[in-house]
């Protein structure tokens, strides 16, 4: 690192999607999350069940989505909580969040997909999925919706440790999430991978590289989480068996990490998210103090008293 060269991120001291998107799109750009009823070939018998060891969706869907509603009433009933949080918000997508949600007969998918298009306030969408569910015609449909739309692929990559994937029952290696995410942005799709810190026999120096590794694919985004304990899930299971063999990260730890891990990530990739929070009625451990509001300012101070920020550790090679 170049003690002279200057920070090139502002205050922030890494690349953040947020600021990317209001120069973008003119403001803020919101994020509307719809159940669409999909699973997983992890647990649909496929590839196997249980899915992901740490997995409960209910940690993550918010509280508006009943289940029984149509795609266009999810929508309306989370713009209207939506709009009364986010007020000035220019733009909202279509988040479908939950399971794998390119996972199923082509035509479902597009009828689900073009529902919620078809929303008069809906700019876009947000589509989360796991790399070995993302077969070519789907690409190509979404590339073609992308011409008029914003579309985001949000890829699972969690780890780039084929035995660690092995061990949380991924049902895929990560050179599965090499090819999908080269294909997906062959055809010009902007991909989010996500990336879970701590799991289960992952080591620091293994995450760090994951740094290096993802670098170096044409992700456009990242977002990064953090282990966690959630009930249902076969990781409390384990966790509430002998907590010792379920080793997760400090809060302070985590700091140190994620600083260690945004000075290695090329400076092209936006942040657009470096933590999460599950509701404390889901969530055993760990048993932190902080909030995930508090959790990206922590990060900045910590970049800032090493006198780093994204990407100075980078290297192209």
């Amino acid at each position: 690192m170049n003690e002279q060269t200057p920070c090139p991120f502002g205050e922030r001291r890494y690349n953040a999607w947020n600021d990317h998107v209001k120069t973008r799109y003119g403001g803020r750009v919101q994020k509307v999350s719809v159940a669409a009823g999909f699973t997983c070939p992890n647990r649909d018998g496929l590839l196997g069940k249980g899915g992901c060891t740490f997995c409960n969706n209910a940690s993550f869907t918010p509280g508006y989505l009943t289940g029984s509603q149509s795609i266009t009433g999810q929508l309306d009933a989370g713009l209207d909580f939506l709009r009364r949080r986010y007020p000035g918000t220019q733009r909202y997508m279509a988040y479908f969040q939950s399971y794998s949600n390119t996972y199923g007969e082509f035509e479902r998918l597009r009828a689900c997909y073009e529902e919620a298009l078809a929303h008069p306030a809906i700019s876009g969408l947000a589509i989360g999925t796991r790399p070995d569910c993302l077969p070519d015609a789907v690409l190509d449909y979404l590339a073609e919706l992308s011409r008029s739309q914003i579309i985001e692929l949000e890829i699972g990559v969690e780890s780039c440790n084929d035995a660690v994937l092995a061990h949380v029952n991924r049902g895929h290696s990560f050179a599965a999430s090499v090819d999908a995410i080269e294909r997906a942005a062959q055809r010009g799709l902007d991909v989010t991978a996500h990336l879970l810190l701590g799991l289960p026999g992952e080591s620091t120096d293994s995450m760090l590289d994951g740094a290096r590794r993802l670098s170096g694919l044409p992700i456009h985004a990242l977002k990064i989480h953090q282990l966690q304990v959630v009930r249902g899930t076969l990781l409390a299971r384990d966790w509430q068996r002998n907590p010792e063999a379920v080793p997760l990260l400090g809060e302070e730890e985590c700091i140190s990490l994620l600083a260690d891990f945004i000075e290695r990530l090329s400076p092209r990739i936006l942040l657009q998210r470096v933590g999460s929070e599950v509701p404390p009625s889901q969530k055993l451990a760990p048993d932190w103090n902080l909030r995930l509001s508090e959790l990206a300012p922590r990060i900045t101070a910590e970049l800032a008293r090493r006198g780093s920020w994204q990407g100075c550790r980078y290297s192209a090679t």
